[in-house]
């Protein structure tokens, strides 16, 4: 591991080399998605009866695109491809029609998750030698929980504080030194808005790095945390259905978020034509997940409104970088950095 990279083999290939992994990888997925009802009878309807009929990334916009009212109806076991002995864990978006969405994971798919997570610390210049405050929910949220594993295995000293309880965030980043943080925007303004009455200033504290996803926000708000705090502040995207943190992670550049490439295969959509937008346009996200192995998802329209920059980043990565995200495209609520759904 390089100060710059974790895995700088993965990270700076080129782009054909890139492409050929996706579709090694995507024929994988391929492979998981025949083992479940669903997507049997999909890919099957397109004449893709196993991996092989896959043969290049172009007839990936041959599949239907997958909803979330897709996963819903598949409650609570109906996208579960691995043997249930196979698996080690499960998470849910929250929502309030009473069904919520569902990812498992195998043992495998949660050290590619963490594999991803600690990429993501490392391109901001995360290190064994920071202490680690997690301000995210811990449970069925994935929130919490993605960066705790990434931070243990790239050695930093973990707080798993989760959210809430502001009096005691402030004396534990106080008392042990906290370097980095992951919370949610608005949190950190109300953090910064409570030291006063809890009798604490900046200068009692070793911050250095905020982590901030879950909410959108503009440039400004990430500045003012930045100014507020006297550290830097960098942007992450993620969703449950893709796993949750480090779908795309900003590095030290902070110029737009790395969508990690050889774990997720993106496009991006016109929200009324479906059809797909060239690089610098503003449309839809739908991601494939190809580092799953027990919940395949395809084509999934995250509903979520960005575009990719077309430039390459200079700090070396392949991965292509999306803008922050600009909107939606449905009714979604975030309620304390949780996704719910009326």
């Amino acid at each position: 591991m390089s100060n710059l990279y974790y895995n700088k083999e993965i990270e700076t290939m080129d782009r054909e080399a890139l492409k050929a992994l996706q579709l090694i990888r995507y024929k994988k997925t391929i492979i998981s998605a025949l083992k479940t009802p669903f997507y049997k009878e999909r890919l099957n309807g397109i004449g893709i009866e196993k991996a092989e009929d896959l043969k290049s990334l172009d007839d990936i916009k041959k599949i239907p695109f997958t909803t979330k009212e897709d996963l819903r109806e598949a409650y609570p076991y109906g996208l579960m491809s691995a043997d249930k002995e196979d698996v080690v864990r499960m998470h849910a978006s929250s929502g309030t029609t009473g069904i919520p969405t569902v990812i498992y994971q195998t043992q495998k798919d949660l050290d590619n998750w963490t594999n991803l997570t600690t990429r993501s610390l490392v391109s901001v210049g995360c290190s064994k030698k920071d202490v680690f405050q997690n301000m995210m929910t811990y449970g069925l949220f994935t929130g919490g929980i993605g960066l705790h594993y990434g931070a243990e295995k790239l050695g930093m000293l973990v707080i798993p504080a989760s959210s809430g309880n502001t009096k005691r965030q402030l004396q534990l980043m106080k008392d042990f030194e906290s370097t980095v943080v992951h919370a949610t925007p608005s949190y950190m303004l109300y953090l910064y808005s409570k030291m006063k009455d809890y009798g604490y200033t900046v200068s009692d504290f070793k911050l250095k790095k905020a982590l901030v996803g879950a909410e959108p926000h503009s440039e400004e708000i990430r500045q003012k945390i930045e100014k507020l705090f006297g550290i830097d502040a960098y942007n992450s995207y993620g969703l449950s259905e893709m796993n949750g943190p480090s779908v795309a992670f900003e590095c030290e550049k902070k110029s737009g978020m790395h969508l990690w490439e050889d774990s997720y295969y993106m496009e991006i959509i016109d929200k009324d034509t479906l059809e797909e937008l060239p690089d610098g346009n503003t449309g839809e996200l739908v991601l494939s997940i190809l580092i799953r192995d027990a919940t395949p998802i395809l084509r999934y329209r995250t509903r979520d409104l960005t575009s990719i920059i077309p430039e390459p980043c200079s700090c070396g990565r392949i991965s292509r970088r999306i803008s922050r995200i600009k909107g939606r495209t449905d009714d979604m609520l975030i309620i304390n950095g949780v996704n719910v759904f009326p």
